[in-house]
């Protein structure tokens, strides 16, 4: 199936022949999946969990398993424009709609609009799929709108919904993102030092864009326990700044015996960076010659402590992965098994625990060599992987993460002996998640200086990595690096 890139002008749209009371009786099964995954959406459950449970519970395979993927995901991608043109057909704002008669019509605008999915059977479909869900009075509603809808092209929707101005709804209508999120994104853009106030509106217009091209299923080949070379032989091909990263263009990775048996993983490239500056900074040398001490401090659901806990056994480390919960202590557990496998056999310690990241610094201070803070954030530099957090976060999120942010970047601090190295990142760029932070909790502290994280991400990087911002921090961008946008701010704490 094509995505939203391989939309073209197709000419005149051929309007569906058939009744209402002709047409199918119900969704199919792809269709009635993407459904359900949106409606669960809309009640909090996250898109990329309960899509690969529905997958399985429809028994949605190959061909099928990937067209409700696309189906799914574009739609939620493009969700804010599609709303703009149901609407206009509607001729009604979107609120006055039942809500799972909207999911049916989104669904019905993305195959129209965004995939190659011919109009008669775009609109047979939405209408089938409304009587099975909402009844006979909403396949009515739906047939007339979806009839609307393929009156005209993407290009022309485009041109009737999108304002002029101003700038920020403009490119929220566009792109598909709230308005508060445009902004924020511009903001973040000029000050990380990626775009100036006369370069941001094209910036930010390129960002935007990037997250509606769906990313490529990143890999990695965590050190020690499996070989880049093996996910080659399985199909994939080389990543482009990990030496331990390899990408795969489709299929399930799942199918891949390495990935099954947790010695591999999906994991975004700018993850897998942040990770090997941290293990790879230089910090000070103990003088009784013990072994290092690492701590993943927020480790679920266990991406980053899986490369961590690799690394530590090659370097001859010791690590903790603490989790505040006891299900998301089992999620890294489970991540790391083949590492506990392997450390045992090593005699090197590896535990996993569950604790409150707030209260180690007080618990064990100066206990640690390397920590890591992946920080709990609005996960904004993700959006290209989980479309439905544009939808799902709301400016009000910053209030409550903010102190949360602070108070485990200061616990972190703590529990770092002098000569050690912290390592504060968040998939986020937004200013009040990222640089405002450090900046809070560097300011009260006399005891701690910001080395340069571009410089030790530039040495982990076997490929090209530039553009990473003005420094000492660095911030990878989905529209210039092809990762997600990943923030890494690095603190040596002095002796």
């Amino acid at each position: 199936m094509s995505d939203e890139r391989d939309q073209r002008h197709r000419g005149p749209r051929r309007k569906s022949r058939t009744a209402p009371a002709q047409r199918s009786r119900g969704g199919d099964p792809a269709r009635s999946t993407a459904h359900a995954v949106l409606r669960a959406v809309a009640d909090d459950a996250y898109a990329n969990l309960e899509l690969t449970q529905a997958l399985r519970r429809a028994r949605l395979t190959g061909r099928d398993a990937a067209f409700t993927t696309e189906l799914t995901y574009g739609t939620l991608r493009m969700q804010g424009f599609y709303d703009a043109v149901i609407a206009d057909a509607a001729q009604r704002p979107t609120g006055r709609l039942d809500a799972a008669v909207l999911d049916v019509l989104r669904l019905g605008a993305h195959q129209v609009l965004g995939m190659r999915v011919p109009e008669h059977a775009a609109a047979d479909q939405s209408v089938g799929l409304a009587r099975s869900v909402a009844g006979v009075g909403a396949a009515g509603l739906v047939n007339a709108v979806m009839r609307r809808i393929a009156e005209r092209s993407l290009e022309e929707w485009q041109e009737r919904v999108v304002p002029a101005q101003p700038l920020a709804e403009r490119l929220a209508i566009a792109h598909s993102h709230p308005v508060w999120v445009v902004k924020a994104l511009r903001q973040a853009l000029i000050g990380h030092g990626a775009a100036t106030p006369e370069t941001a509106d094209v910036a930010i217009e390129e960002l935007l864009a990037a997250h509606n091209v769906p990313a490529p299923v990143a890999l990695i080949a965590r050190p020690g326990l499996a070989e880049v070379d093996e996910l080659l032989a399985a199909g994939a091909h080389e990543g482009r700044f990990s030496p331990f990263a390899a990408e795969l263009d489709g299929g399930d990775p799942g199918a891949i015996a390495a990935v099954r048996d947790g010695r591999a993983a999906v994991q975004d490239e700018g993850s897998q960076l942040l990770a090997l500056a941290l293990a790879s900074a230089p910090v000070a040398a103990h003088e009784d010659g013990h072994v290092e001490r690492w701590l993943d401090l927020c480790a679920g659901p266990g991406g980053k402590a899986g490369l961590l806990a690799a690394l530590a056994l090659r370097q001859g480390a010791d690590l903790v992965a603490n989790e505040v919960s006891d299900h998301r202590t089992e999620l890294v557990r489970q991540t790391l098994r083949p590492a506990l496998v392997a450390a045992a056999a090593d005699g090197r310690r590896l535990d996993v625990r569950t604790g409150d990241g707030r209260e180690i610094g007080t618990d064990e201070p100066d206990g640690y060599d390397r920590v890591l803070v992946d920080a709990p954030c609005t996960g904004l530099g993700a959006l290209r992987r989980r479309p439905d957090a544009r939808w799902r976060r709301q400016p009000g999120d910053l209030v409550g993460l903010g102190p949360l942010q602070r108070e485990l970047l200061a616990s972190a601090i703590e529990a770092t002996r002098p000569g050690g190295v912290i390592a504060y990142a968040t998939c986020s760029p937004h200013l009040s998640e990222t640089t405002f932070v450090v900046r809070d909790v560097l300011k009260k502290r006399d005891d701690v200086e910001q080395i340069d994280a571009r410089e030790l991400l530039t040495e982990c990087a076997v490929g090209d990595l530039s553009d990473l911002g003005d420094g000492p921090h660095a911030q990878l961008w989905p529209h210039r690096h092809g990762t997600d946008g990943m923030f890494l701010a690095l603190l040596r704490k002095r002796a």
